[in-house]
């Protein structure tokens, strides 16, 4: 079981280094770190470099993108995802990587984030309304746990399955939002309370980035009912979630919460 850890950057070239360092930093380290330069005109490329990434250039402006072309490019069993103000706990890696050894059911693995940065108040709101209100509405919307663009990984075999899927070419699309909703009935997705990783308060500078993310959100949602109705999707997850208990169990695996 290998790793590739995909990180798209978009002039972040401060915040980069210490995703870097801190994914160097890792008691198991991952097998390969593929920075997606996503058109910066700073120093991503030369900070990605000294750390050892290997850089994919993707000049066409969107997470979405950086994000595919980095999945696209990744060599290993298993695609971690991290943005570049992510901070991953020091067994990061080690606990992504036994995940998908364990259980061959699963798919895709997410967790939550803990903020960095700000004044205790906007952590607070980050903490339980920006990311807990996300995963508590958008698994309401999908039937199951959406996974957190800061924090996710999923098998290279499951981004193949699903790129098809993928709109990778409308400009609103929210990159985490879009995967989840790609990822099929039947697809294992967990939530790992214990992936820890911390992320920049910055995004909740900005209300009018907050709320253009938003809008994004609930366009993928309308993108994605109109192929699949939700009815359609709540039957199709349910049965999902019942073989893959199925499988785990001939399989002798573990169901984790």
């Amino acid at each position: 079981m290998t790793l590739t850890v995909v990180v798209p950057s978009l002039n972040d070239a401060q915040m980069l280094r210490h995703c870097l360092a801190a994914l160097a930093a890792q008691t198991r380290p991952a097998d390969e770190v593929l920075v997606v330069d996503n058109g910066s005109v700073d120093d991503t490329v030369r900070v990605a470099r000294e750390w050892g990434a290997r850089v994919v250039s993707e000049p066409r402006r969107g997470v979405l993108r950086a994000t595919a072309a980095g999945f696209d490019a990744a060599r290993c069993t298993v695609i971690g995802r991290l943005d570049a103000d992510s901070r991953p706990a020091p067994d990061w890696a080690a606990r992504v990587v036994q995940r998908f050894a364990d259980d061959p059911t699963l798919d895709a693995l997410t967790s939550n984030g803990h903020f960095y940065g700000g004044g205790p108040i906007r952590r607070f709101v980050g903490r339980h309304l920006y990311i807990r209100g996300y995963l508590f509405i958008f698994r309401a919307v999908l039937a199951r746990m959406p996974l957190f663009g800061s924090n996710l990984a999923l098998r290279r075999a499951t981004w193949q399955e699903i790129r098809p899927r993928v709109h990778v070419e409308d400009p609103r699309a929210h990159d985490d939002l879009e995967i989840s909703l790609a990822l099929g009935p039947d697809a294992g997705v967990d939530y790992d309370p214990g992936l820890r990783v911390g992320v920049s308060v910055r995004p909740l500078y900005s209300w009018r980035a907050f709320l253009r993310r938003a809008a994004w959100a609930f366009h993928q949602i309308a993108v994605h009912l109109r192929e699949v109705s939700w009815p359609r999707r709540v039957i199709g997850c349910a049965r999902g979630r019942r073989d893959r208990r199925r499988r785990q169990r001939m399989l002798g695996v573990r169901a984790e919460a």
